[in-house]
């Protein structure tokens, strides 16, 4: 019997060859919508039933009996666990006494198509000289991790959905294998999938949808470690590739509008006009802030239907009586025509005005308030419940400033990135020595003290002295000079002693 990976390796399965995960879930019955011609086809346990593929992956024992002749008919390989998974959980047999009283398992086995690998969840030996393959919830995990461990680099998923449903081309499991792991949603099986995409590489992503998602950032060169640590925290949660860009790295110059009352309130205002321009004019672009984390998988909101519209904004949570927000926004690039130059000649012209730029995004031909209100939380965070943190207090934003309530969530962030080897101890330092970021962060990451109003004294003094860039510029415009925020902390970090 041989491995998979050896049984891979023989194959000369290039590294950009794509591979297609196929899966029971809803998106299954899509599957005769797409060209699939080029992909090498992988199939999760029962799936091999419904057509054929050129690699079955089949997690648990029960599905051999269950499927029978089809594993024989309908795939190229059979590859399972060395130690299968028994009633959907792990087994204590090997796959080599099963295929000894197996008959499917058996004609396999010598006809050279049964392939087996080291799972994680084995409770007896794994074989020495070969890779553990990782899983926790659903073999969807343990599928992406084989052909990730292999040397797979373009892998795409059809029938890996959440919620808790079956295909209709697989009701009849629903009263045996559905959820049968005792997990209450196959979402759980995202936050893994995730880890995966995070720490391989690997291009990967539902094949419905556009991978990768792109996601353009409104920032200057100061906030660039709150730009790495809003990435991070996207790509921890995101069970799809992402792809990241500062804006204000863009090749594309910004004029200057003549009239001082429309020019950017930011050095970023205007820089999400350029995204469609930089997406060639095709597919779809989300904008964020650069003061911004995430918490949720933006799976959801990335594939969410405009219906009709060209951009997508956050609906307002209720009467909140606050100007529309365009700080997150899902842009259809094929239907957006901007140009920034022509944008500026509106201004110029008078045939548009700041307010209406930037508060009503009047280049836009239909807006949409469809993005569910979580997606751009102001200052709280509900554990659970909150998809995006906006940190729009410039004062106290986490990485400028040490009396942010909710700062321990951006420095665990920070702090797990660099353990990740997402962000560097030494990017920190550099970013700190231009002033981007306050002295005290630095103690905070090296003795991984997360929560900012708990600092002793001493540390925070160390802030008393320095100056944000947005405070830099304010005095550069003549602005008057508020007191040094660390002297504001240290206030904080005291009265937070008097009432804890």
């Amino acid at each position: 019997m041989k491995s998979f990976f050896d049984w891979y390796r023989e194959q000369s399965i290039g590294p950009a060859d794509p591979w297609l995960i196929l899966g029971k879930g809803p998106s299954f019955s899509r599957l005769n919508q797409h060209d699939i011609g080029r992909y090498r086809l992988i199939s999760l346990n029962h799936v091999v039933r419904e057509r054929r593929v050129d690699v079955a992956h089949v997690i648990d024992a029960d599905v051999v009996e269950a499927c029978g002749e089809k594993l024989l008919e309908n795939t190229g390989v059979v590859v399972m666990p060395w130690v299968p998974h028994a009633d959907n959980h792990a087994g204590d047999r090997t796959l080599e006494d099963l295929a000894a009283s197996q008959p499917i398992l058996s004609r396999l086995g010598r006809e050279g198509r049964l392939l087996w690998y080291n799972l994680s969840t084995a409770r007896r030996r794994v074989r020495s000289g070969s890779p553990v393959v990782g899983v926790r919830f659903f073999s969807a995990e343990a599928a992406l991790n084989l052909l990730a461990t292999a040397g797979a680099r373009r892998i795409r998923t059809l029938g890996i959905d959440g919620g808790a449903a079956y295909s209709a081309r697989f009701q009849d499991l629903s009263d045996t294998t559905l959820l049968a792991n005792t997990r209450t949603s196959f979402d759980e099986q995202f936050h893994e999938i995730a880890r995966t995409i995070r720490t391989t590489g690997i291009l990967c992503g539902p094949l419905d949808m556009e991978v990768p998602a792109r996601v353009y950032v409104g920032t200057t060169e100061a906030q660039m470690l709150a730009v790495k640590v809003l990435e991070f925290s996207i790509r921890k949660h995101a069970s799809l590739s992402v792809e990241v860009f500062p804006l204000h790295r863009a090749p594309i110059p910004v004029p200057m509008p003549v009239h001082q009352g429309n020019r950017p309130r930011t050095p970023f205002s205007f820089h999400r006009f350029l995204i469609p321009s930089l997406a060639g004019h095709r597919g779809r672009a989300l904008y964020v802030d650069s003061d911004m984390q995430v918490f949720k998988d933006i799976r959801g909101l990335w594939g969410q239907p405009f219906d009709g519209a060209d951009l997508l904004t956050v609906a307002e949570p209720g009467e909140t009586g606050r100007r529309p927000q365009f700080s997150v926004m899902l842009l259809d690039c094929g239907a957006l025509r901007w140009d920034i130059q022509a944008i500026v000649a509106d201004l110029d012209a008078g045939r548009l005005d700041y307010e209406q730029l930037m508060y009503e995004m009047r280049p836009a031909r239909q807006i949409r308030a469809a993005i569910d209100p979580a997606w751009n939380s102001l200052e709280r965070h509900e554990e659970g419940r909150t998809a995006l943190l906006h940190y729009t207090d410039m004062p106290t934003q986490p990485w400028i400033s040490a009396r942010n309530p909710l700062g321990h969530l951006w420095v665990r962030d920070l702090v797990e990135a660099i353990d990740e080897g997402f962000i560097s101890r030494a990017e920190v330092q550099e970013e700190a020595d231009q002033g981007h970021l306050r002295p005290s962060l630095l103690y905070q990451i090296d003795r991984r003290h997360l929560d900012s109003t708990t600092l002793p004294a001493r540390v925070l003094e160390q802030d008393d002295h320095y100056v944000a860039p947005y405070r830099q510029m304010a005095g550069r415009r003549g602005a008057r000079r508020s007191p040094p925020p660390g002297l504001w902390d240290r206030v904080w970090h005291g009265v937070g002693r008097i009432f804890r």
